[in-house]
């Protein structure tokens, strides 16, 4: 049978349904306020996913570039590169009258608003879909929510991670099995309002990239009871090497993040949240470093790794599996 014979049986489609989409996928210096937009790839699909065409472009963010060893774009490579003006309207024109599709779209979407609103200009984004809220609602049976596990659901084979236009590829060929799924089952996609940003004004700069003071945080909290981590300590991270469950992660300052938010990302991820540092941290996470806080000192002393919040949350992307799960040792009294 033939995409066309495939189409003219199927059930009727949802008059509801967007009538086009744009999948989205933006590689960043980092997730905070003032980070930038270094690559962007987009995937046109029409009203049933079926790809119209793709584009694809480097961007210069006019700073340092961040974890290159996740992205793998150096700031040589994008010395030369267009500034997010000198792009935004050829990306205006891809997203025009379309909903923008992302994995984890909140981020893709906050982002791309950020540009425009340096860049004195409207974003022509409406509405948004979550490809991890659509998941959810469909209840597929994935392990976790990233992008490789959606993608090895539908056998989509990804070739280079963290590239722009290899993601939003992969996660095209994810989300039009999703799609079809959602109409036949006849699913509400979660679609979500995206207001954008009419005034921009640059943060104060700061001696850390991608950091911004949480409004009206503290430095304090009140702990909050986890389940134990079910993964062994593997022990310290390693520079240019992924993190790996079970790791012992303790944080310490103000994040651009919600702290909380930051740490339950992390204990999904299969991570350990210490609440102090000790020799068995394995890694500090810190937008200040060289503050004189108790975990800071102590990490100094210790020799723990130290990664600031916008590396670590990259990191948190591809965390590598645990090679075994603890097993809770039994009490001398039952040897």
């Amino acid at each position: 049978m033939t995409m066309l014979d495939d189409r003219q049986t199927a059930a009727p489609w949802p008059a509801a349904y967007p009538r086009g989409y744009a999948v989205v996928d933006v590689e960043t210096t980092g997730l905070a306020r003032d980070d930038r937009i270094i690559s962007a790839a987009v995937y046109r699909l029409d009203a049933r996913g079926e790809v119209e065409d793709h584009w694809y472009t480097l961007v210069n963010p006019e700073r340092d570039p961040g974890p290159v060893w996740i992205h793998g774009l150096t700031s040589d490579v994008l010395e030369g590169a267009p500034l997010f003006p000198e792009v935004a309207a050829q990306l205006s024109e891809r997203l025009a009258g379309r909903v923008l599709v992302a994995h984890n779209a909140a981020f893709d979407w906050s982002m791309i608003a950020r540009e425009y609103a340096r860049a004195a200009v409207t974003a022509p984004v409406e509405q948004r879909l979550c490809t991890i809220a659509l998941a959810k609602e469909l209840r597929l049976p994935l392990p976790n929510h990233k992008l490789e596990s959606l993608a090895a659901h539908f056998g989509v084979v990804q070739q280079r991670a963290h590239h722009a236009l290899d993601d939003a590829r992969v996660l095209a060929e994810a989300f039009r099995p999703s799609l079809h799924a959602a109409a036949r089952d006849g699913v509400r996609l979660p679609l979500l309002e995206c207001r954008p940003l009419t005034e921009w004004s640059d943060s104060p700069v700061i001696p850390r990239a991608g950091y911004r003071p949480s409004q009206g945080q503290g430095s304090w909290r009140p702990s909050r009871k986890r389940p134990a981590c079910p993964y062994p300590n593997p022990g310290r991270y390693e520079s240019d090497k992924p993190l790996m469950q079970g790791m012992r992660v303790a944080f310490s300052g103000d994040t651009s993040i919600d702290r909380e938010l930051l740490e339950d990302r992390a204990v999904e991820a299969g991570l350990h949240v210490a609440t102090s540092v000790s020799r068995l941290t394995s890694l500090l996470v810190t937008n200040d470093p060289d503050s004189a806080t108790s975990k800071t000192v102590k990490a100094k002393s210790f020799g723990t790794p130290v990664l600031e919040e916008s590396a670590f949350t990259h990191l948190l992307r591809d965390v590598a599996p645990a090679a075994t799960v603890a097993v809770p040792k039994p009490s001398p009294s039952s040897e």
